[in-house]
This record gives C-alpha cells, sequence and structure tokens, in this order.
C-alpha cells in the first residue's frame, strides 16, 4: 500500500528496539525510508529489529541513547544528519507506564515517566526542529495513548505525561506550521505487545469486549498511521492527535 512513498526519507524511531516503534520502524522501512532505530538499553531487541528491517530489504541502523538526556538526545541527532544528510522525519515513540494508584507512588517513579516519556519528546524535538527549519519540511509525529486524552485510573501520571504530549503536539504544530514543518501525534488504544502478555485469557476476551472493534490493534495499525502522517498524503494535516484504539474511547 506505502512501497515507496517515502523513498529517500530518513526516519528517527526512538524506542524503537521492540513492541510500537519496531512495528512503525518496519512499516518506515516498507515506505523506503532510510530508518535509525533509538533505542536505551535493549540491544538484543533493536538489533533484532534490524535484522527484521533488513530481511525484506530496508536500510536501517541502531542508536544507543536515553532520550530522558538533553545532551545524548543532541549527541544523537547531530551524529545521524552528520552520517545521512537530514532527518525527514521524527517519531518520538520512547515510553514508560507504571500501573499502581498515585498515592503510592513514589517521586522516582514520576520522574521516570515525566522525564522519559515527555521530556524525552522535548529534547529529541529541541535538537531536530533547526534542522528542519534550515531544510524548510519536516514531519514530527509523536505517540501519545487514548489515556492522554481521557485520563486513566490507576495509570495517573503516565495519563499526564500523555496529555502533555497532547498539548505540545497541538502548540508546537501552530508554531512551526509557517515554516512548513508538520507535528501530530497518534493515540494508540489497546495494542498487541508483550507489554500486555501478562493479561491472562479472560482478561483479555474481559478487555476486547470493551472496544466496539472487539479486538487488539497491531502495531502495523500504528505503524501505517505514522506513515501517512509523514507522506505528502497528509500534507495539510498537522497539530491533530489521531486516536487508533478501535473505537475504545
Amino acid at each position: 500500500m506505502y512501497m515507496g512513498l517515502l523513498s529517500g526519507k530518513v526516519a528517527l524511531v526512538t524506542g524503537g528496539s521492540r513492541g510500537i516503534g519496531r512495528g512503525i520502524a518496519l512499516e518506515l522501512a516498507k515506505a523506503g525510508c532510510s530508518v535509525i532505530i533509538n533505542y536505551r538499553k535493549d540491544k538484543s531487541g533493536a538489533e533484532e529489529t534490524l535484522d527484521i528491517l533488513n530481511k525484506i530489504g530496508g536500510y536501517a541502523k541502531a542508536f544507543k541513547a536515553d532520550v530522558r538526556s538533553y545532551l545524548e538526545s543532541k549527541n544523537m541527532i547531530e551524529e545521524i544528519i552528520k552520517e545521512f544528510g537530514k532527518i525527514d522525519i521524527l517519531v518520538n515513540n520512547a515510553g514508560v507506564s507504571k500501573v499502581g494508584l498515585f498515592i503510592d507512588a513514589k517521586e522516582e517513579d514520576w520522574d521516570e515517566i515525566i522525564n522519559t516519556n515527555l521530556k524525552g519528546v522535548f529534547n529529541c524535538c529541541h535538537s531536530v526542529v533547526p534542522h528542519m527549519l534550515s531544510k524548510g519540511v519536516g514531519s514530527i509525529i509523536n505517540i501519545s495513548s487514548m489515556w492522554g486524552n481521557v485520563g486513566a485510573s490507576c495509570e495517573v501520571i503516565y495519563s499526564a505525561s500523555k496529555g502533555g504530549i497532547n498539548s505540545f503536539t497541538k502548540a508546537l504544530a501552530k508554531e512551526l506550521g509557517p515554516s512548513n514543518i508538520r507535528v501530530n501525534a497518534i493515540s494508540p488504544g489497546v495494542i498487541n505487545t508483550d507489554m500486555n502478555s501478562w493479561l491472562s485469557e479472560e482478561d483479555v476476551n474481559e478487555l476486547q469486549q470493551e472496544i466496539p472493534l472487539c479486538k487488539f490493534g497491531e502495531c502495523e495499525d500504528i505503524g501505517n498511521t505514522v506513515v501517512f502522517l509523514a507522506s505528502d498524503n497528509s500534507k495539510y494535516i498537522t497539530g491533530q492527535i489521531i486516536t487508533v484504539d478501535g473505537g475504545m474511547v
């Protein structure tokens, strides 16, 4: 469907070693992108993602950096631009979640969530935007969550971090629109990844019944939406939060 749609483009996907990040990288590669997969700890996962992309004929490279660190994010982006000459597409996917009551959370819990999910987006955008401004074009896609739209009990801090991404996306889109840089976000619902492997069969069935389409989404559903938002097929779309959740919220 998207074969060759993004030929010649260079994309950076943060948190691309597994799950949704891997699915995004795969669909971008299928569309013709050179894909840089960022990871913080999961080297084996990143290498597995590279193997998958290489097998379909994609060009990909892994880059270790902690997006919580402004300096590491900046150095990563500068190294990528030095090697590839540009970054056309930035996908801010790196994220963490902790389930539990807010009153039981510790300061280090919300520091990790906010620094990864929200500050990580700030860090990467702040370093890539000057380059996109010099080129007069670019697409930034932030991966949020349906809980950023409506909030979730027992994921209060996570919901706040994703709600922050939504507001940041809308505001930055207004700021960068005159420079032909588009900024959008995707809010996934329940996606079929290893993060849900702890659910029992009964839990899965109950959860699916809450979803109007009666099934979990797949990583490729998010990846295909990223490709659409990164391409000229969405050239008049910016500042939007696209919810991909099977109608759940």
